[in-house]
């Protein structure tokens, strides 16, 4: 059915714009889900690089930990027997 005036599609620079309109649109939501990627992508780098050095640290602390029960044990076997370290 056409339009009064005799435009079947409407006016050609109403159109236009239309058509320009939808695609700045597209456009932008192109760039922001490029960009919501991007950002999955790096966090998702980060993730795995942050386990990956909280698990280095895990290990070199447990190493620490044993150390150090190691030198208790011995401080206090030389508190209660002074006699080793004479």
């Amino acid at each position: 059915m056409a339009r009064a005036g005799g435009h079947g599609m409407g006016n050609p620079v109403n159109v236009g714009i239309a058509v320009q309109a939808d695609w700045e649109n597209r456009e932008f939501i192109s760039n922001i889900s490029l960009n919501v990627r991007r950002l999955f992508d790096f966090l998702l780098r980060f993730e795995a690089t942050t386990k990956s050095k909280l698990a280095s640290l895990n290990e070199k602390l447990d190493i620490l930990e044993r150390k150090l029960e190691v030198l208790e044990v011995q401080v206090s076997s030389a508190t209660t027997n002074p006699s080793v370290f004479n």
